[in-house]
């Protein structure tokens, strides 16, 4: 039912106006009666935001500040040690409070200045072209609610959190950010679903869980680790793998749990080579023979 559900959970909006976001049974807030309502709640002033208006504001309460400030307290150590060096920059440049949530305005007050990005809200569930196609013209589609509080250092959805704290600071440096615009080119010219899917699972095992080696040390620059106190703290051990594009494309993976396959690149200069090479040069015939290739080996 829920399919394309790779970046968001899924949102309903019933003919009466009641907004409900989705669940899944092991989420850390689906037996919790008040995170489901404030889910709601943040989902429904997404949907009634409309383009060129300002994001929605939210008046985030206190447990949610708790939780934006434990992430960001006890990723900051983690960050000088395990983030490439481009992110780490990108912590000074943007200087976003550790003490309280961003609005999404202010983020992209501060990315417009650098890099020229911008956040819209999103309810949850975005289309996988929706998605990728806006990163061409600098537009990353991002939810507002935060993760639960039972679990503050984790969670199985991309929550503000790690669509700020990782792909935003991505977003400001000058060689992730630019693959990203790069990624959202290649969606534009894509026009079979399957050939975005193929898209999705490079950028997914890449931008969302990549790892490079760097000045002799394995470093993360995937959004989903550096957005992760559990999982940045354990890639290092996780199986290691080569970059390799038909491989990436076609793997699949479990958004709920941490990534146990991750591919790594042996310097920078090799991610723009591969990873930006296929997003430049992708078309719906090369990801097929991609995929043929894939499926016989």
């Amino acid at each position: 039912m829920f399919e394309e559900a790779q970046l968001y959970s899924p949102v309903t909006a019933a003919d009466d106006g009641q907004v409900v976001v989705h669940l899944f049974a092991g989420h850390p807030g689906a037996g919790d009666p008040a995170y489901r309502r404030r889910r709601n709640e943040i989902a429904a002033a997404a949907l009634r935001w409309r383009p060129g208006e300002p994001a929605p504001p939210i008046d985030y309460h206190d447990d949610e500040q708790e939780v934006w400030r434990t992430v960001c307290r006890e990723l900051a150590p983690l960050h000088e040690r395990l983030a490439v060096v481009e992110y780490r920059d990108a912590l000074e440049r943007l200087a976003l409070p550790s003490d309280s949530v961003p609005s999404l305005d202010e983020v992209s007050a501060r990315l417009v200045g650098c890099s020229r990005w911008r956040y819209v809200p999103a309810a949850g569930l975005v289309d996988l072209r929706t998605f990728y196609t806006a990163l061409a013209d600098r537009t990353f589609h991002s939810t507002q609610y935060v993760r639960h509080p039972a679990l503050p250092l984790y969670t199985p959805e991309p929550d503000i959190i790690h669509e700020v704290v990782g792909h935003g600071h991505l977003l400001a440096t000058p060689t992730f950010g630019e693959l990203h615009r790069r990624a959202g080119a290649a969606a534009q010219r894509l026009r079979d679903i399957e050939s975005l899917r193929f898209l999705s699972r490079v950028f997914w095992f890449t931008l969302e869980f990549g790892v490079v080696v760097e000045d002799g040390e394995l470093r993360a620059y995937g959004a989903g680790i550096l957005s992760s106190y559990g999982e940045i703290e354990q890639f290092r051990a996780m199986g290691l793998r080569p970059l390799d594009v038909g491989e990436m494309g076609t793997a699949d993976y479990d958004i709920t749990a941490y990534q146990p396959v991750l591919y790594r690149a042996e310097s920078v200069a090799e991610i723009e080579a591969v990873v930006g090479g296929f997003f430049d040069t992708c078309t719906d015939d090369s990801i097929e023979e991609l995929r043929h290739e894939h499926a016989v080996a």
